[in-house]
């Protein structure tokens, strides 16, 4: 791949990440190269696009075959008023054209399956799951491990919110494999049990805490600083400002 170099205009919009050491000029030009693909534009994918565009990700996917609704902007922060009712890609494809020009936008405007996503996610470098069902969150993660694909995964409910990085194809330092989506959650639970957010509720700005948090993996991921959250599911609980982490294995 050859390196994507940065105008004169990139230099100065990415200032503040370039004198990062961490970073550099480097890791602004590997975040230009990126492909990210990020699945809804919905209250998690929401800041993941925003970020990530401001960040200077050279091409976001957007996956979502939902309209924009009046419900939707207590969180979906990249919609807004004016874009009620028209397609969430599209709402979403002018929000990122505002923020970053030079971020190029591929919408994706059906539902996500286990028929059609391992062809699309081997279409990107990384994958960013904000879906809000666990039908799709087992297809993207089925997907993302067979195609040897980094995926972040994160919930929310109500007040709390969860964040990981499933890296199942890779081995960890000690010499065995990453743990898998199905590791954490060996089956989806019964119909019901968890109620969706039209039915509980969701306080839209613990979507953005969680959302902010999956941009951050994906960008550490792409740069490849810091140690991303592969085997450790963060947890936050927005009511009582607390995180903590739990580590998971292989089964």
């Amino acid at each position: 791949m050859t390196t994507a170099a940065l105008t004169a205009d990139e230099i100065e919009r990415y200032a503040r990440h370039i004198v990062l050491p961490e970073i550099g000029g480097a890791g602004q030009q590997r975040l230009k190269q990126a492909r990210v693909l990020v699945i809804g534009a919905g209250g998690l994918g929401a800041p993941v696009l925003e970020y990530l565009a401001a960040a200077g990700v050279g091409t976001l996917g957007v996956v979502d075959d939902d309209t924009v609704s009046l419900s939707n902007l207590q969180r979906q922060v990249i919609h807004g008023t004016d874009t009620v009712g028209l397609l969430k890609t599209e709402s979403a494809k002018a929000a990122i054209a505002r923020i970053n020009p030079n971020t190029t936008v591929e919408p994706h405007t059906f539902r996500l399956t286990t028929d059609n996503a391992p062809a699309l996610v081997a279409r990107y470098d990384i994958v960013v799951d904000g879906s809000d069902n666990f039908e799709t969150r087992y297809a993207v993660a089925d997907a993302c491990a067979s195609e040897g694909k980094p995926l972040v995964h994160a919930a929310v409910g109500r007040f709390d919110g969860s964040v990981t990085v499933l890296k199942p194809f890779e081995d960890a330092k000690d010499g065995k494999p990453n743990p898998s989506y199905r590791d954490l959650f060996p089956e989806a639970p019964p119909p019901g049990l968890v109620p969706s957010c039209a039915e509980a509720g969701v306080l839209g700005a613990l979507t953005g805490v969680v959302g902010t948090l999956q941009a951050m993996e994906a960008i550490k991921l792409i740069t490849g600083i810091g140690e991303p959250l592969v085997g450790r599911l963060l947890l936050y609980d927005a009511l009582a400002a607390r995180f903590d982490t739990i580590r998971y294995k292989r089964s």
